[in-house]
């Protein structure tokens, strides 16, 4: 019984280290999630751009953090 265990172990253990057809290494992980990140950095930073863009417009509303942002004598109370 021990030596038929340890053939249906050795059998089991052999399929287990058999790569998928989809597994990937770990450089390639690392450069694709580089290029998401970048992608993904792009993306907001043309967000950004754009929504400053439309905001200089006049456009769009700004947040109450832009208005702080740009226009601080909103929030000056010291003239009261």
């Amino acid at each position: 019984m021990g030596a038929g265990a340890e053939a249906e172990a050795e059998k089991h253990g052999t399929e287990n280290e058999k790569p998928s057809p989809n597994s990937i290494t770990v450089t390639q992980f690392l450069s694709w999630k580089r290029q998401k990140d970048a992608d993904e950095s792009a993306r907001k930073a043309e967000a950004a751009r754009k929504r400053a863009e439309d905001i200089a417009a006049g456009t769009v509303q700004m947040n109450g953090r832009e208005l702080f942002l740009h226009e601080p004598w909103v929030f000056d109370d010291t003239r009261l």
